[in-house]
């Protein structure tokens, strides 16, 4: 098992056909030439069947204040997805998940911030039942909303609304097919 501190978090570096090429600390990754490079969203949802949409903090260094999925984060390199997806809902959300599974395993996305920064990964799309009280690390998430798939579509079509990502990712999700939970 890998055991990853926020200080010394590395991310993965992939080559175009999403081989892996080396790994690389994350502070160092994203600029305006990011690599490609792995990582994950994951969408929660809770036992009425909403979805935890969340506000990115302001002091992220990639779309801070924007509303997103419920969390994202990088396996480390020999981390499994499981494992890494588990960590980063503790680590952003303060909260443990049920049932972890991969639904869009070939995502992958370029998108570039207003400041010029790229976000450049292969990043599989998870969903996740929470099980447990929701508490966000200020540093990673000012705001969260459980919301209904219908308003989470809504602000997907509305893309300034939303992180890019989340914003391909949900009609791709619906078309995947939704946990029996959030119909």
């Amino acid at each position: 098992m890998v055991t990853v501190s926020a200080d010394d978090e590395f991310v993965v570096l992939l080559d175009e056909a999403g081989g892996v090429v080396g790994h690389a600390e994350k502070a160092t990754v994203h600029h305006r030439e990011t690599p490609l490079h792995l990582g994950f969203s994951c969408y929660l949802f809770d036992d009425d069947g909403r979805i935890l949409l969340t506000r990115r903090a302001l002091g992220k260094r990639t779309w801070p204040g924007v509303w997103t999925n419920s969390f994202c984060g990088h396996p480390a390199p020999g981390e499994e997805f499981g494992a890494a997806v588990t960590r980063r809902a503790r680590q952003e959300l303060g909260v443990s998940i049920d049932a972890a599974r991969c639904v869009l395993p070939d995502f992958r996305y370029r998108a570039v911030a207003p400041d010029g920064t790229v976000e450049n990964e292969i990043c599989p799309v998870f969903w996740a039942r929470v099980d447990g009280v929701v508490v966000p690390a200020a540093e990673e998430t000012m705001d969260a909303r459980w919301v209904r798939w219908r308003d989470l579509r809504a602000a997907a079509a509305l893309v300034w609304a939303i992180s890019p990502w989340a914003a391909e990712q949900i009609p791709l999700l619906e078309r995947a097919g939704l946990p029996e939970q959030v119909r």
